[in-house]
C-alpha cells in the first residue's frame, strides 16, 4: 500500500504490530508489575470480616471513594444498616489476585462488597453494581418515579462507560505512560473534554444529574471529575484540560465536594495524598471523625 505508514515514524521508531500479539512481563509502564493478560488468584489469601453488615474491600480510588461515599451517604440519611468496614487492598502490591478477593470478584479490580445481612451473604463487585445494590437495598438516592429512575440509570452508566476514556485512556498516557505519546494525550484529551462539555451543558438546566435529585450517578460521577476539577486526578491536569472555562459543571463539582459525607467518604482507604488525610482502614464512623478532626483544626 502506497499511503501504508512508515513504520519509522511510529513509537517505538520502527514497530510494527506482530500477527500475534505475545506478552512481555515489563510492558506496561507504570503497572508493568501488576498487568497481566490472564485472570484467576496468584496466591492464598483470606479477606478479613469486621462486625458490621457491609464488609467493603476496596481502595481510595475514584471508583473506591463512589462506594465509600455512597455508605457515608446513607449513614448520614440514617440507615444503620449501612455500617460498613472498609478494608484496603494495595492494588501496587497484587493484593486484588489474592484467592479470597478473586473469590468475590473474577476481574481483580476494585471494588469489591458484600452483605452479611443476608443468608446467604450477597457479593457485589463493579462500582456501579454496588451503587445499585445498596440504592435498592436501602431505597436512597436512585428515585422511584420511572422517569427520574431513567434519568439516574442512564447516567449512571454514562459515568462507567465515560470513565475509561477519562483515566485509562487520558490519564493513563497523561501522566503514567513510560513516555509521552502526542497523538494519545490529543485523542484522550479531545474526547475528555467533549464529556466535561456534555456535563457543563446538562448542569446549566440541572442542579444535579437528575434535576433537583442528588442521586447515585453523582455520586459516581464526582469522583472521577470532580476529582479533576479539584486538581486531585493527575498533576497538571485541570490547567491542561482548562478545567475553568466549564463554569456550571465546576459549580457542582463544588457544591457536591461540600457535602460532609462525600468529604468524609473519599478519606477511606486512600493510598496516596498527604498521611494525615488518609483512613486506611475504617470499620468505625471515630476513624474518619480523627482525620477529620486534624483536617478542621
Amino acid at each position: 500500500m502506497a499511503d501504508a505508514p512508515d513504520p519509522a515514524n511510529n513509537q517505538p521508531a520502527g514497530y510494527v504490530p506482530p500477527k500475534v500479539w505475545v506478552w512481555e512481563a515489563g510492558n506496561g509502564g507504570a503497572f508493568a508489575s501488576i498487568n497481566r493478560p490472564v485472570s484467576g488468584a496468584t496466591h492464598e489469601k483470606v479477606l478479613p470480616v469486621g462486625e458490621h453488615p457491609i464488609q467493603l474491600y476496596s481502595l481510595g480510588t475514584p471508583n473506591g471513594q463512589k462506594v465509600t461515599i455512597m455508605l457515608e451517604e446513607l449513614l448520614a440519611a440514617g440507615h444503620a444498616g449501612a455500617e460498613y468496614d472498609a478494608w484496603k487492598i494495595n492494588i501496587g502490591e497484587g493484593d486484588q489476585f489474592g484467592s479470597g478477593f478473586v473469590g468475590i470478584n473474577p476481574n481483580s479490580k476494585i471494588p469489591a462488597m458484600v452483605d452479611h445481612s443476608v443468608d446467604p451473604t450477597i457479593s457485589v463487585f463493579e462500582s456501579g453494581a454496588i451503587l445499585v445494590y445498596l440504592a435498592e437495598k436501602f431505597g436512597a438516592f436512585l428515585p422511584t418515579d420511572p422517569a427520574r429512575r431513567a434519568a439516574t440509570m442512564s447516567w449512571l452508566m454514562w459515568q462507567m462507560g465515560s470513565a475509561p476514556f477519562l483515566g485509562g485512556g487520558f490519564g493513563h498516557f497523561f501522566a503514567y505512560a513510560p513516555f509521552k505519546i502526542q497523538y494519545a494525550i490529543d485523542r484522550y484529551a479531545m474526547e475528555v473534554k467533549r464529556q466535561l462539555h456534555v456535563l457543563d451543558t446538562h448542569l446549566a438546566k440541572n442542579k444535579f444529574m437528575v434535576g433537583d435529585d442528588y442521586t447515585i450517578a453523582d455520586i459516581a460521577i464526582w469522583p472521577w471529575y470532580g476529582g479533576v476539577a479539584r486538581g486531585d486526578a493527575y498533576a497538571g491536569a485541570a490547567e491542561f484540560l482548562n478545567i475553568g472555562e466549564y463554569e456550571h459543571f465546576n459549580r457542582w463539582a463544588a457544591e457536591v465536594g461540600e457535602r460532609e459525607a462525600v468529604q468524609r467518604g473519599r478519606l477511606v482507604n486512600r493510598g496516596s495524598g498527604p498521611e494525615d488525610q488518609r483512613v486506611p482502614e475504617r470499620h468505625s464512623a471515630a476513624d474518619i471523625d480523627a482525620v477529620r478532626a486534624k483536617m478542621l483544626a
